[in-house]
């Protein structure tokens, strides 16, 4: 659980860091869209960075959560990592990427749901 926590709570700093470096040096860098991009990628990491402290929560009395916790790291990884390396790149393979981690994103919300609302054994 502990582990969990310090994950949250490096994606949250680096959402904070990716969110700052948007609004403060992308825009002039590289134009509005690519800042867009990536200010979504920095808030849904910060968003999910949240949720992995609230699944490291539940796996105090529901150890399934983890399920959802690496879901969550997912889909960090896949949508906020596919949109920051499309606006920094311009590649638009990148958002070939991107549903995969809002399908993880999703999976993780059901998984904790369910580890919250599962019958106990």
């Amino acid at each position: 659980m502990r582990s969990w926590f310090a994950i949250a709570a490096l994606n949250g700093f680096l959402a904070v860091a990716a969110g700052a470096f948007a609004a403060h040096s992308l825009a002039t860098m590289l134009g509005a869209q690519a800042a867009g991009l990536f200010e979504v990628g920095a808030r849904y990491q910060m968003y999910h960075a949240l949720a992995i402290g609230l699944a490291a929560l539940v796996m105090r009395a529901e150890a399934q959560a983890e399920i959802a916790a690496w879901f969550f790291l997912a889909g960090i990884i896949f949508f906020s990592g596919s949109l920051y390396a499309l606006a920094v790149s311009g590649l638009g393979a990148f958002a070939y990427i991107t549903p995969f981690g809002g399908l993880s994103f999703l999976i993780g919300w059901a998984a904790l749901a369910w580890a919250a609302l599962r019958p106990r054994t």
